[in-house]
């Protein structure tokens, strides 16, 4: 009774609390004055907070990791899900941000431009602390934990995926509504292999291929920098 008392909880929190933070944090002004560094280390630290306890929660009910799809999936179902995934998303941005760039498509909010690695020491964290850190934290939370909750509370796969992936969305408020909208149909991308095969990883490891390149080669490439720094 404890461990779904604080499953609901923690629902909640992700539901909610997360994209009002987001919305909220993103709305200080004195945000654009933090240098990109320090902004990276409080993300990073927040996701792994939130993935700890997600991670507790999963061993308390002794449902364990293997619910939460870390489990192991045959190489090559990996490899064509993860370079499927991967490469249609990464095709996507890349068309977005280059209409953006012409002005043919609405530009994303001002903290997008400043979270994009602009020197060669940002790049490196970008790559090693956060691409890794959101890959596996926020697949972790959402699809891992997030979404089976759902999909045992509604017995439907179909409300599962669109609450969870809405989540997903409206956790990345500081984005603008346009990220927003991309997270969330990234999201139920993201869905799909975990539903299909039970498995996470393809989910991690295209999550992190997408924001790995999305950081340091397609952002500096196409968002123009409109803030100092």
């Amino acid at each position: 009774m404890l461990s779904h008392t604080l499953d609901f909880v923690f629902v909640l929190v992700i539901l909610v609390a997360v994209p009002m933070l987001s919305f909220f944090t993103a709305r200080r002004p004195e945000l654009r004055l933090i240098p990109r560094i320090d902004l990276y280390v409080s993300a990073v630290v927040s996701q792994w907070v939130l993935t700890v306890m997600a991670i507790g929660l999963l061993l308390l009910g002794g449902s364990g990791l293997a619910s939460a799809g870390i489990r192991s999936l045959p190489a090559a179902r990996f490899g064509i899900w993860t370079a499927g995934l991967t490469l249609g998303t990464l095709a996507g941005l890349a068309l977005m941000m280059v209409l953006e760039s012409r002005g043919l498509w609405p530009p994303d909010s001002d903290l997008v431009e400043i979270l994009i690695p602009r020197t060669p020491r940002e790049r490196l964290l970008a790559v090693v602390l956060v691409a890794p850190t959101a890959a596996i934290c926020e697949e972790l939370l959402y699809r891992g934990f997030l979404f089976p909750r759902l999909l045992d509370w509604s017995d439907s796969i179909t409300c599962a995926l669109v609450v969870s992936s809405l989540g997903f969305g409206l956790a990345h408020a500081y984005q603008g509504v346009h990220g927003m909208v991309r997270s969330a149909l990234l999201g139920a991308l993201l869905t799909v292999p975990f539903v299909r095969t039970g498995s996470l990883y393809p989910s991690i490891s295209s999550h992190f291929l997408i924001d790995a390149v999305a950081l340091v080669w397609l952002g500096p490439r196409f968002v123009q920098p409109r803030t100092p720094g």
